[in-house]
């Protein structure tokens, strides 16, 4: 049974414009965005910078309100609950955010970083000391460190405090937003084998969101294309990476650097204009650039269309399914 159901989704930013700030124009960040995960699966997102992989993270999260669609949480349509039921669905969801420096409080020391869920949510039954030396260990630091503040930290170090802090409570589902973009190449797999360790450990959910896609590969079992604020192709991460459909996907994977300095891939390079969010093409939104394009995709948005040879392999493609 699905934990996380997400259906037609969308998010619109206004612009506005002129001495009275009227709102000229919409920002289609996320435009009927729609998929399912089951417990303990990891969920990859992936796509250009704008196409509204943080936006649609954030909307799961309630950071953002969505203008239509649903996020169900274990039964639970998000958008029906009030304050006190959302306060405690957030026991079974939390965030962890791109830059660890900028999502931990510069006043405040881990210690103290660390005790305010428990307080907040009324969870400081019995000995918080040891809770908080316990899920310091967790995440691969010593309790020393508690006394510290987070510019006494190295990047990979003060990520490892906001995993802290996300599982502390113990939820089920974590929105990874970026976690190893801002960190070094060599703390990156540091970084991803302990979010790997914890899921193993905890059975916990991730969507875990991210521009890099050998990273992605090595953390999701389910990975998801996102263009301009829709999902244009979605399979599992060896469908995708064996076999992306999706001309967008397959120059994507092009893109990847093979760590062989003998071998090289065949580089595809889009061509045409790069859409403006604020005016999508109509049909087909890859259409300007996708070098097989034809009559119906200027006329006809495609749907996620089933791949006849496996049925868990999703396209939005006139022709690639």
């Amino acid at each position: 049974m699905a934990i996380l159901e997400v259906n037609n989704l969308k998010k619109y930013f206004p612009v506005t414009g002129g001495v009275l700030l009227r709102r000229k124009g919409w920002v289609y960040a996320l435009d009927g965005v729609s998929f399912s995960l089951n417990k303990g699966e990891t969920l990859g997102i992936v796509g250009e910078s704008g196409c509204g992989k943080t936006t649609l993270g954030r909307c799961i999260m309630g950071l953002y309100d969505p203008m239509e669609g649903q996020v169900i949480i274990k039964n639970q349509v998000v958008s029906s609950l009030n304050f006190q039921q959302r306060k405690k669905l957030t026991l079974n969801l939390q965030m962890i955010f791109q830059d660890p420096f900028e999502s931990l409080d510069p006043r405040q020391t881990v210690k103290e970083i660390l005790e305010e869920k428990y307080i907040i949510h009324g969870k400081n039954k019995g000995d918080l000391e040891s809770q908080i030396n316990m899920l310091i260990k967790r995440v691969g630091l010593l309790p020393e460190v508690l006394s510290n503040f987070p510019h006494e930290f190295s990047g990979g170090q003060r990520q490892r405090i906001g995993i802290a802090r996300a599982i502390s409570l113990e939820p089920e589902i974590i929105i990874c937003d970026e976690p190893v973009s801002a960190l070094d190449v060599s703390v990156q797999s540091k970084i991803l084998n302990l979010l790997l360790k914890l899921q193993q450990k905890m059975g916990l959910t991730y969507v875990f969101i991210s521009h890099d896609l050998s990273v992605v590969k090595h953390i999701s079992d389910k990975i998801a294309v996102m263009y301009l604020g829709k999902i244009v192709e979605m399979a599992t991460a060896d469908g995708i990476y064996q076999n992306g459909l999706h001309p967008y996907t397959k120059a994507l994977l092009s893109s990847i650097p093979i760590p062989d300095p003998t071998s090289s891939r065949q580089r595809i390079i889009l061509n045409g204009e790069v859409p403006s969010v604020e005016h999508p093409p109509v049909g087909c939104r890859f259409n300007t650039r996708c070098e097989y394009v034809q009559d119906i995709c200027y006329k006809k948005e495609p749907g996620l269309f089933l791949n006849g040879q496996d049925p868990s392999h999703l396209t939005a493609c006139h022709f690639f399914n």
